[in-house]
């Protein structure tokens, strides 16, 4: 048996840890929804947090590219967010840990 650990468990430990931050899955779950992409306040509203909290989580989500930023050059505070294809492919995942959730007895 080698001493070396799997290099995915390391992985998996770093996207755990961004996915359990406050409102972090709320977030990613809200852009998942969402028809098309969403700007900050109504990101805000939707998660019911300050704007510290989401402003924080969004740039840790878009550094981790799990969302993109469309950017509007006359209009900053027009910026919009959606999951990246990264995020499109957590989905699935994440909307699986939602249903266990609601299932499981505690």
């Amino acid at each position: 048996m080698t001493d070396d650990c799997d290099p995915t468990y390391g992985k998996v430990d770093r996207i755990l840890e961004l996915l359990t931050k406050s409102k972090s899955l709320h977030i990613l779950m809200v852009l998942d929804r969402s028809d098309s992409p969403l700007r900050f306040t109504e990101i805000k509203s939707l998660v019911d947090a300050s704007s510290t909290t989401v402003s924080r989580r969004i740039k840790e989500l878009e550094d981790n590219r799990l969302i993109v930023r469309s950017m509007n050059p006359e209009s900053p505070q027009n910026n919009r967010y959606a999951l990246s294809e990264d995020g499109r492919d957590l989905s699935p995942i994440m909307q699986r840990l939602f249903d266990w959730a609601e299932e499981w007895k505690d």
